[in-house]
């Protein structure tokens, strides 16, 4: 059926009217219902629909049109877009003088790179671990004819704008009550030809969910100062290495917190040894751990955390070192230095660091182990199987800034790229004394509900 048509339904929607134009003249249709109502195909409230012959007869007959709806899931390749920028340029006459409007602002100063791209590219290295080179491929097959080194020049210039967020961050965290530290390796630099200089970054995590990857050379135990600074005296949480026993040792101010999940490990691998006594002390260890899930599940904070420690956990936890005293006077478990029984070893480990193990009891800030900073620095040897390696130690610490902001950030609950979209452009409009303000914790509470955007997502001038 060709042609045009007009349909006029009543606000009942029990009576129909048709004028079709069939080229020659105007046709008019009516029709009444007695019971029911026409029920109109989706899409014509929107003024505009097109009936089939079968269509026009359902509709006629009172027959009701229903749509129904299925979803697929499908992907757009990854693509670049090239923003093309016209400036009005004017000569004068009677000096031959250039005059035209400024430059559009931009994050570098003459860069062909947009903000949008500088923050995707330190988003796909360093979050989702897409290294410069396969993002080099990814533009020769888009056509774009952009270097690596060209790429590397770019991550370290916008990294370098957000070296003094990271700083500020730091900062915040050293005053904070408690920290957590870790340390985890990285190859960074050469030690000689063909060799690379084994390195560490020593995560600090913050008791307002911030943390920090600051770099160092070695694993010594003078590291834990630089980086928490001489005049920290809150309390330092970490596991059992003994650079922080040393550095609680020269800072008398400091209270050190243990970590339970070492211990249990010690006893989990004392398990083929001694599966019985070895398997009690998991017991009791769970016991502990069962406290912690019942305060998390019920969101107990503060005095209410630690009246349930000191209720349910510190009489298990005596329980547990009277267990332990039993333990090492038994007479088939032979003293040795350094111990060679398992359990032997096992509950060394524990007896000497009872005082550790046991702040938890007594702050609820401090946590039963350090675990929530093993799983926020899980970036860094995911992101070491794809690039291997720093090539410099400039490179290793670059590295520790950027990872630094983006953990916090997804710590925080905010958008990487939004955020990074941001302050690549806010950092150099904002007071250099107010820095604080861009980390990721500020920035949620007082730039999230209106970040700068690119050109990219601005609408074009009408």
């Amino acid at each position: 059926m060709d042609g045009s048509g007009f349909l006029f339904v009543n606000r009942r929607r029990t009576q129909l009217k048709v004028l079709y134009f069939d080229g020659d003249g105007f046709c008019v249709w009516s029709k009444r219902l007695e019971q029911g109502q026409f029920a109109l195909q989706p899409g014509a409230r929107a003024g505009v629909v097109a009936l089939s012959g079968t269509g026009f007869q359902a509709l006629l007959e009172g027959l009701q049109f229903e749509v129904k709806k299925r979803y697929r899931l499908a992907q757009c390749p990854g693509s670049y877009v090239i923003l093309e920028y016209h400036r009005p340029v004017l000569k004068r006459r009677d000096t031959e003088q250039l005059i035209t409007t400024p430059a559009p602002a931009n994050v570098h100063d003459r860069s062909v790179a947009d903000v949008s791209f500088l923050a995707g590219m330190l988003i796909d290295k360093f979050l989702y671990h897409l290294p410069l080179y396969r993002q080099h491929q990814r533009l020769l097959q888009s056509g774009i004819q952009l270097s690596r080194m060209t790429l590397g020049t770019l991550a370290a210039r916008a990294i370098g704008l957000l070296e003094p967020i990271y700083k500020a961050q730091l900062e915040h965290i050293r005053q904070g009550r408690v920290v957590t530290v870790d340390e985890t390796p990285i190859k960074a630099g050469r030690s000689a030809p063909g060799k690379m200089r084994s390195a560490y970054f020593w995560p600090v995590y913050g008791e307002d969910g911030e943390i920090c990857f600051p770099y160092a050379s070695n694993r010594h135990f003078d590291n834990v100062e630089k980086i928490l600074g001489a005049k920290f005296t809150g309390g330092l949480q970490s596991d059992g290495y003994g650079a922080y026993e040393r550095f609680v040792e020269l800072v008398q101010a400091v209270t050190h917190a243990g970590c339970w999940a070492h211990t249990r490990r010690y006893f989990e691998r004392a398990l083929d040894a001694e599966p019985q006594a070895a398997g009690e002390a998991l017991r009791q260890i769970r016991a502990f751990y069962a406290v912690e899930e019942e305060i998390r599940a019920r969101g107990l904070e503060g005095a209410e955390k630690l009246a349930l420690r000191t209720e349910q956990t510190l009489p298990k936890a005596q329980d547990f070192w009277r267990w332990c005293d039993e333990q090492c006077h038994r007479p088939d478990l032979t003293p040795s230095n350094p111990p060679s029984n398992p359990l032997s070893k096992a509950l060394v480990y524990a007896r000497g660091r009872i005082e550790a193990l046991q702040v938890f009891l007594h702050d609820p800030d401090v946590a039963i182990d350090p675990n929530h900073i093993e799983r926020t620095l899980r970036p860094i040897p995911m992101g070491k199987k794809n690039f291997l390696f720093a090539w410099t130690e400039l490179g290793a610490k670059q590295i520790g800034i950027i990872q630094s902001l983006i953990v916090t950030c997804r710590l925080q609950g905010i958008s990487p790229s939004v955020y990074l979209t941001d302050v690549l452009q806010r950092v150099s409009q904002h007071p250099a004394r107010d820095v604080i303000d861009l980390t990721p914790r500020r920035w949620k509470i007082l730039f999230a509900d209106d970040p700068l955007r690119s050109d990219l997502d601005r609408p074009p001038p009408a």
